[in-house]
């Protein structure tokens, strides 16, 4: 069963966070999810809330700043003083932490609140600028996107869901990807042995628990999305 680190050891870490992704280009995971949208002035940042306020010091929706005026946000001190000060990143140096590694880069489209046609093209070319197009997965609650780059790119793509839906496959499969990414609830429904029984490649999130972990594994889902990859790799590895 593959393991992917959520946002980064986003556990031990402020998700989405510099400090957060270099801990987990340590471990010897498969993959790691990260979040991206645009800026105002159209840069990809690192963030996964459409708001600042959860993770930030900053009010307000991310896509109205500009990258100089998120980068003066603190995203650190909300989860822990010993962070204070870190700031949002942006994609191009997150992508630079993993460009030494072999991780999965599984970068999540956050377009299903305010879609951006824009977002999908520039993390491509980013990643293609870098040479590590091949390391890329993309996913979304926005399974436009998904099936644009299904239709219109090399890249592979996965629809996210956390809805109990009949036929999950058979939808995937119009979108155009046989990937689904299901809730951790969703993830012991029939919806998810259903789709594993016609080919579907399942991954579930966000799976904390080890108990979780262990029945996920014995289902059949071929991969984990976890914020403490740590404890993850410790228990799998053996």
């Amino acid at each position: 069963m593959k393991i992917y680190a959520n946002r980064g050891s986003s556990g031990t870490h402020p998700e989405n966070t510099l400090p957060a992704f270099q801990a987990a280009a340590e471990l010897q995971v498969d993959g790691v999810v990260i979040s991206v949208q645009l800026s105002k002035d159209g840069e990809i940042v690192v963030i996964n809330d459409e708001k600042l306020e959860r993770t930030t010091n900053g009010q307000g929706y991310v896509r109205d700043f500009t990258l100089d005026e998120l980068k003066e946000l603190d995203c650190g001190s909300w989860f822990s003083a010993e962070w204070a000060g870190e700031t949002i990143p942006t994609l191009d140096e997150v992508l630079d932490v993993f460009k030494e590694t072999t991780h999965r880069l599984n970068i999540e489209l956050k377009t299903d609140v305010f879609p951006e046609d824009r977002l999908l093209d520039k993390v491509i070319a980013l990643a293609d600028k870098k040479e590590m197009a091949d390391r890329l997965l993309l996913s979304s609650f926005n399974h436009e996107d998904i099936q644009k780059a299904a239709h219109n790119t090399s890249v592979e793509s996965a629809i996210i869901t956390m809805n109990v839906l009949v036929d999950v496959y058979d939808y995937a499969r119009i979108v155009g990807t046989n990937r689904i990414h299901l809730s951790l609830p969703s993830a012991f429904r029939r919806m998810a042995t259903d789709a594993l029984r016609k080919g579907a490649i399942v991954y579930a999130y966000t799976v904390n628990d080890l108990q979780y972990a262990e029945e996920l594994q014995h289902i059949g889902i071929h991969g984990i999305i976890t914020n403490y990859p740590e404890l993850m790799v410790e228990k799998f590895s053996k």
